[in-house]
């Protein structure tokens, strides 16, 4: 949902089990990119605090030793929102966030638009 100057992202309860929260709100001028990945089970890397259905499913949290910390709910039947996000302008903990969701391509569009 983006609203005003952000973009919030509501979890189902199965995946606020994973993700730890119902909702992550990102301010819209930490966006860097965000672009369209038909296959987002494959951005998220490093080790993990979360679930990972092995070719299906990945939901949590990625990257917490080391590497581009990044927020996930991925599903391989649903094309991906990868964004790239600038953390020290969002003032939060992570750098990416990965997302499956049916219109990947007019949300994307939509977030590329209210961040000019």
């Amino acid at each position: 949902m983006i609203t005003g100057d952000s973009v919030t992202v509501e979890f189902g309860s199965w995946e606020r089990i994973f993700t730890g929260r119902a909702r992550h709100t990102i301010p819209l001028p930490a966006v860097r990119q965000a672009v369209i990945t038909d296959q987002p089970l494959r951005v998220p890397r490093g080790a993990r605090k979360g679930l990972t259905v092995s070719g299906h499913t990945k939901i949590g949290v990625w990257g917490i030793y080391g590497g581009p910390r990044q927020l996930v709910s991925a599903n391989r039947n649903l094309p991906g929102v990868h964004l790239l996000l600038d953390r020290a302008r969002s003032g939060d903990e992570f750098d990416e966030v990965v997302l499956s969701v049916p219109d990947a391509d007019r949300l994307v569009e939509a977030i590329r638009e209210a961040a000019r």
